[in-house]
């Protein structure tokens, strides 16, 4: 430590031991609870589209005959940003994408 102008400590950070940034494993690991709750929270609302798909359809199984494959709207939305989820290996970052896909109009 140095003395200021003032004669007050100085601490210099930069001085200071960075800490490690986690791996992978610990990334998973310290992560899993939270995004488990996640999914299946949004698993959850497909399920109350396709129920609600299905009641107004008349019984077609999980509504996406009446809604199409894919859906249309939010919901084909949510469906690409999931397949973006998915996606091994991605070409971009993940949360860049659904940024984008979530920007459209």
């Amino acid at each position: 430590m140095t003395g200021s102008p003032r004669g007050d400590p100085v601490i210099h950070v930069l001085q200071q031991p960075v800490p490690n940034m986690l791996s992978a494993a610990q990334i998973a690991e310290n992560y899993f609870l939270e995004s488990r709750h996640m999914l299946l929270e949004i698993a959850a609302h497909f399920d109350r589209y396709d129920a609600a798909a299905n009641r107004e359809s008349g019984g077609i199984a999980n509504g996406r005959a009446a809604a199409g494959q894919g859906g249309t709207g939010s919901m084909g939305r949510l469906r690409e940003a999931v397949a973006i989820l998915a996606a091994p290996h991605a070409d971009r970052e993940r949360t860049v994408a659904l940024l984008e896909l979530f920007a459209k109009d």
